[in-house]
């Protein structure tokens, strides 16, 4: 994810941060490999042969990697496909994800938005809507139902925030702090202010809105850290 702050001559991108990207986001996202762990985890549950797993702004592909070791033997003949759009995770990740041991691994550089999302049995998405026009999020939601089979699960994490202000000063303060123990005061401010032009987070209770206005029948918290979540859908 690349962000160019309004004004600003410094290109802030995920994908080029200094200590790599999942060590970043440990950083920036409490228990983040939690969550990610609880990701894979799940994903034996969901995964069937002849299907297609999907994992939309798969970044560096680690996850999608840590999922067919788990699940290849007892469900070899699924295909894992990463969609990014970034190009500086396609230039650092693309030529040794498709150089892996595995050959039911995919790589796609191209718009989540366009992507076409069929025979699937579990779609993914840690982080990445929430970057997303907001005006997109309700139809690419619609759209990962709609290319999900029938039993299929949606797994999606995002940052929100609180309708209730004393909830959400709260959250936001104990967050910083958090910050503070791996980034200046400086680094935190100017992240933020780059983020700001380009992250528009929903309420929870607004991206659950979408899900079951797009059919899935079923939302579940599974994890949560200060104003981030994640939820499995099914439909």
């Amino acid at each position: 994810m690349s962000v160019l702050g309004k004004g600003s001559m410094t290109k802030f991108t995920f994908a080029t941060a200094d200590e790599g990207f999942d060590n970043h986001i440990e950083k920036s996202v409490r228990g983040y490999s939690n969550l990610w762990n609880d990701v894979v985890g799940l994903s034996k549950y969901f995964v069937e042969d002849n299907t297609n797993v999907i994992d939309l702004g798969c970044s560096s592909g680690k996850m999608l990697k840590a999922m067919i070791k788990q699940n290849n033997e007892h469900v070899p003949h699924a295909t894992y496909v990463g969609i990014e759009i970034e190009q500086d995770f396609a230039d650092g990740h693309a030529e040794d994800l498709l150089s892996s041991e595995w050959n039911n691994l995919v790589y796609r550089m191209e718009d989540i938005r366009q992507y076409d999302i069929h025979n699937a049995s579990l779609v993914t998405s840690l982080f990445t809507l929430q970057f997303m026009p907001p005006k997109d999020r309700a139809t690419t939601i619609k759209k990962i139902h709609d290319g999900l089979n029938d039993g299929g699960a949606f797994i999606f994490s995002e940052k929100g925030f609180s309708c209730n202000p004393k909830i959400q000063d709260m959250m936001t303060f104990m967050y910083y702090d958090y910050k503070r123990q791996h980034f200046t005061d400086k680094e935190i401010l100017d992240k933020e202010v780059q983020l700001r032009h380009m992250m528009k987070p929903n309420t929870k209770t607004e991206m659950f809105d979408m899900c079951y206005d797009a059919g899935f029948k079923d939302l579940h918290v599974f994890w949560q850290n200060f104003n981030f979540y994640g939820v499995i859908a099914l439909k």
